[in-house]
């Protein structure tokens, strides 16, 4: 199967010196669901606009759809929709308007019943003939969506898509980006709720300092590096966590009132067994436990901490 995107010893410098990109490789298959990770000024954004045309890079070649991103612009182009953080739209134009003439600058025929599709499918559509100034942020960012969609692209990259919108419409976009999915359209998206790719992404990148730390499978990411948490609830309140215990290396947590205790679930020996029988042979009692699976936002968090210990 032709990959979707392919992208090979990409950097971006600034003339300032900012290298805003590093050495990027990475491949992203047709139909799959790609999210991208990352803090506020990592690199994500940039490395959007250059792959959607829109900044020029340094150094490196991406291809989309299998056209080259330099020398087959327009092709290439014509494979992606984006849907950018920024809202950009003409406000004096009417919903109907923009998503149609969007569709007609990428050389489409006009399809009437299609976008009547799209902007039924983003609850648009009894908003067709109003103008886009009178629109709320939450409407004009589905309009954002509906003209990324208008020309049918093969890829989709959503840049913080559901950033300060409502509830309802990132259920709207999901149910859509599912049902696109479906069709093989290729989605890479970025976002701050993490949940968000933890439940709609095939794969996970992590970037920080403009360099791609990590691409994994999110379920094998999870599996290797995804901690439990035990959590005792103490009969008696501690004020330090007895001697007896340093092997485990557990923590007083909810002031004295629980111990936590992190590990390995995928481990041979998870030391849990051995910390109950230590507590027990110490006269700490507990009256309820319970555990937790570290979610992709932990993961993510380790991972860019760890990074900025590696870099200091």
């Amino acid at each position: 199967m032709q990959p979707a995107v392919v992208i090979e010893g990409l950097t971006k410098t600034y003339k300032s010196g900012l290298q805003a990109l590093k050495p990027v490789d990475l491949t992203i298959g047709k139909g799959e669901i790609f999210a991208l990770l990352g803090p506020n000024g990592a690199g994500k954004t940039t490395m959007i606009s250059i792959i959607c045309g829109i900044v020029v890079p340094t150094s490196g070649t991406v291809t989309a759809d299998g056209h080259d991103i330099k020398r087959d612009y327009r092709k290439a182009r014509q494979a992606i929709g984006l849907v950018p953080q920024e809202l950009t739209t003409d406000a004096f134009e009417t919903v109907m308007a923009t998503v149609t003439l969007s569709r007609g600058l990428f050389g489409k025929a006009p399809n009437p019943a299609y976008i009547e599709q799209i902007l039924r499918d983003l609850s648009l559509w009894d908003k067709k003939d109003a103008k886009i100034m009178t629109l709320s942020g939450g409407m004009k960012r589905r309009v954002m969506i509906a003209k990324a969609l208008s020309h049918e692209p093969d890829i989709l990259f959503l840049d913080e898509p559901t950033a300060g919108v409502d509830v309802e419409l990132r259920k709207d976009m999901w149910a859509m980006v599912r049902r696109l999915r479906e069709r093989g359209v290729t989605i890479i998206l970025t976002t701050h709720y993490i949940e968000e790719a933890e439940e709609m992404a095939d794969r996970v990148g992590v970037i920080l300092k403009g360099q791609l730390i990590l691409v994994e499978d999110k379920t094998t990411l999870m599996k290797k590096l995804g901690k439990k948490t035990l959590t005792l609830q103490l009969q008696e309140t501690l004020t330090a966590v007895p001697p007896e215990l340093a092997d485990w290396k557990v923590e007083l947590k909810n002031e004295g009132h629980e111990l936590e205790y992190v590990f390995d679930a995928n481990a041979d020996d998870t030391g849990v067994p051995g910390l109950l029988r230590r507590l027990e042979a110490t006269g700490v009692g507990f009256k309820d436990l319970s555990t937790k699976q570290s979610s992709l936002e932990d993961i993510f968090v380790d991972l860019v901490h760890q990074s900025k210990t590696e870099v200091a």
